[in-house]
Formats: structure tokens, sequence, C-alpha cells
């Protein structure tokens, strides 16, 4: 038996099941509200709402909260993605289809994507991205660890360079990890400080919010990239100082004049 506290701080015995699916459900709880939001936010960029407007309504809501519902590029690691697909199996194997689990993977699949598809439309290319460089900024699926497991900056990075862009990457923690996965991409290469990785590139991708990335000079991002433009990925930054400074800012679930 298992040892799990209740609400009432007790402990409660548990049989081994119910203790797996209690894991797994945890897991799937939090991916749930993970892609619920993001599928709010592409809703928001439809209508002309903002999503970050839309986050602090619902979380001021005691029976939602703040937790995990910012929007963003996705959810990754070791845990969530696996957690959610054991339970989906086992949900087969005994004959169910779990309809909601299959939604939450399919938006999250989506929703790696929703960066790259940014970029393409804002260059306006037919697609092709020849003879551009990008400036990323994170390559773990989260800040604090350099996991790179199911990470979106992978997705987006590959996304990009498969349609003739070049990336320079920075990462705090990340950067071994990425000669790992990323070591079939000749188009990636890393830099040593985050200001660097900006040099002479054409726009700046934010995919992971680290501690460091949250107040940059704005004035040396001006300087160092080609274009003043950012992708941000994690709605980090203040969308009326950036446009009064003269970017061009794109962010998740705000729509984007120029898109």
């Amino acid at each position: 038996y298992s040892p799990f506290m209740t609400r009432s701080d007790r402990f409660i015995a548990m049989d081994i099941k119910s203790a797996e699916m209690t894991k797994y459900a945890a897991n799937a709880m939090l991916t749930t509200k993970i892609s619920f939001m993001n599928e709010i936010a592409t809703i928001c960029e439809l209508v002309g709402a903002d999503v970050n407007q839309v986050r602090h309504g619902i979380g001021s809501d005691s029976r939602i909260g703040y937790s995990f519902i910012y929007p963003g590029c996705g959810y990754g690691g070791s845990c969530f993605p696996k957690d959610v697909q054991a339970l989906i199996k086992t949900s087969t194997d005994h004959d169910y289809k779990p309809r909601i689990l299959d939604a939450v993977e399919a938006v999250n699949y989506d929703q790696k994507r929703v960066i790259s598809s940014k970029v393409i439309n804002r260059f306006n290319r037919d697609g092709s991205l020849e003879g551009l460089t990008f400036a990323v900024w994170g390559l773990s699926f989260k800040p604090g660890t350099d996991d790179m497991r199911d990470a979106s900056a992978i997705v987006v990075i590959n996304e990009l360079t498969k349609r003739g862009a070049s990336i320079q990457a920075y990462d705090p923690k990340a950067m071994g990890e990425a000669l790992f996965y990323l070591k079939d991409n000749d188009a990636v290469s890393y830099a040593l400080s985050k200001y660097d990785a900006l040099t002479n590139a054409d726009a700046l991708i934010l995919m992971t919010e680290w501690k460091e990335f949250r107040s940059p000079d704005f004035e040396e991002i001006a300087k160092r990239l080609k274009n003043k433009i950012i992708f941000d990925g994690r709605n980090q930054y203040n969308k009326d100082k950036l446009e009064t400074m003269g970017f061009e800012y794109f962010q998740i679930g705000v729509k984007t004049g120029k898109l």
C-alpha cells in the first residue's frame, strides 16, 4: 500500500493500482489545464481578445486559481508526455477511447508549432526562410533544468531550419544537451551569451522562460538585431513598452496586426 495525504492532512492506505492511477491522473490534470489555456489562446487570437487579460480574469476565481493556466508553446519534459500517453494506452488496452486526453495531446502537438508559424507568416516568403537567421533564447523544456526531452524548442528550430533558416541559440544550462538533440542539424550554432546570440539575427525567439531572460536590456537587443522583432513563446514582456520602443512583438494568444 502507498500512503497519500488527504485534504485533512491524514494519511490513508491506497492500493497499488489506485496509487499508480493517482500519479497518472495528477499529471494528466495539469496537462489538461495547459492545453485548455493554449486552446483559449488560439481562440483569443481569432476574436481579438488578449489571453493575458483572460488568464488574470479566470485565475481570480478561487475555484480555478492561477496554477498551470499560463499560455505558451506547449509542454514537454519526461513526465507529462509520458504519463498522458501511458494513460491513453491503458485506456485503449481496456477498450475505452479517452476523448479528453486525446484532445490534450493533439492541442499540445499543434501548440509546439505556433511560434514557427508566426515566424513564417511574418516574413511572408511562401514558406521559405532562406537567408534568414534567428536568435533562440532557451532550449530546455522549462527553466531550471538542462532537460530537452520533448522540448518545444526542438520542434521550432527544426521547422525553421527545414525552410532554410539559420539559428543562433543560447540556453543557460542546456547547450550540451542541444548538441545531442540537434546533432543532425548543421544550421544551428551556439552562442556564449544571450546577447551574442542576437548579433545580426533577423529576429529573437524566446522559447524558455529562464530568469535571466525576464528583464533584458531592450536597447542592447535593438542594437544587435537586424530587425526589432521578438517572438515570445512564453508571454514574458510588456507589449505596450516594446511597441513604444519600436519593436514588433508577437505573443501567444494576442492578435498582432502583421499576422
